[in-house]
């Protein structure tokens, strides 16, 4: 997660309770460098709005809601009642702040928070790695492909048919 700079001194007890209230939208767009950096494209997925307490744990205290758009989630930001960012969670499978029910989101389809970590220590950005690039990273190559692996495609072009 990424605190913004109003909340970048504050505890995780001070965070939770700043998060009382708040609104978090889901976005399927490119997140900002900093929490503090307006949202260019909108690409606005799910709008909730946090109990109080936000979180018991690790469980969001809110309502599904439903999808506003089609997409898949790659950030969250919470905003306090009064328009004030709080901070920018990572959001999606893997190892995200904020996961939601579903993988994706379907227009008017329900959304339904199920997880939300106040994790300061965590920075966002840090996307899953695929089993390819752990596969590239390991064998130290820069492809996937048999193509130079066998010698019988070095003569492809005289055994190809007509």
């Amino acid at each position: 997660m990424q605190l913004a700079e109003a909340y970048s001194n504050k505890s995780v007890d001070e965070i939770k309770a700043a998060l009382a209230g708040a609104t978090l939208r889901v976005y399927s767009c490119p997140q900002p460098a900093t929490p503090d950096k307006p949202i260019i494209r909108n690409d606005l997925l799910a709008e909730f709005t946090l109990g109080s307490p936000a979180v018991n744990g690790d469980e969001p205290v809110a309502e599904a809601v439903p999808a506003k758009k089609v997409g898949t989630p790659l950030f969250s930001r919470a905003t306090t009642p009064d328009g004030a960012t709080i901070a920018d969670f990572s959001t999606g499978p893997g190892d995200s702040d904020i996961k939601l029910a579903e993988v994706s989101c379907s227009k008017d389809a329900p959304v339904k928070l199920i997880k939300l970590q106040v994790r300061p220590e965590v920075a966002n950005g840090k996307q899953p790695v695929s089993p390819r690039d752990k596969m590239i990273e390991e064998q130290n190559i820069t492809q996937i492909s048999h193509e130079k692996t066998y010698a019988w495609n070095d003569d492809f072009a005289s055994r190809k048919t007509k």
